[in-house]
């Protein structure tokens, strides 16, 4: 996969519940694939907190569109460092709290997290090789 493809897959898989949880909370909350039973052992509705981690997921959305137009690894790197981040805490928060999913929901939840995980670690692997590459065309 090109670096660019894989830049924009991730502005797509970010914009999407980004959209949904900034302009629907609630049926964000509600029906977001997987929670089903799991709202119940959530913490009360907060409209403000969903609509904000939608606000977070369109940043990111918007940035990864921005580094799929111009993969500069000035760009692409920071950006992959700070999404593997999340990915890292976002991936073990949900590791430690799988009791309430049937086993094809966790399952599907490992993979679907760790999946942003390995892109983002893919996009800086993917990042530092255009930046070697430059590097080597200057001299």
């Amino acid at each position: 996969m090109s670096l660019r493809a894989l830049l924009a897959a991730l502005a797509f898989s970010t914009a999407v519940p980004g959209v949904w949880a900034a302009l629907a909370p609630r049926s964000f909350f509600d029906d977001f694939p997987g929670t089903g039973h799991w709202v119940a052992r959530l913490p009360e509705y907060n409209p403000h907190l969903v609509t904000d981690v939608g606000a977070f997921f369109l940043a990111f959305a918007l940035l990864f569109a921005w580094a799929a137009l111009r993969p500069a690894p000035a760009l692409v790197v920071p950006l992959c460092a700070a999404w593997a981040l999340f990915s890292v805490l976002h991936l073990v928060w949900h590791a430690r709290h799988l009791g309430a999913f049937g086993t094809a929901d966790a399952v599907g939840q490992m993979v679907s997290l760790t999946a942003w995980l390995v892109a983002a670690l893919a996009g800086l692997q993917l990042a530092r090789r255009r930046a070697g590459l430059t590097r080597a065309n200057r001299s």
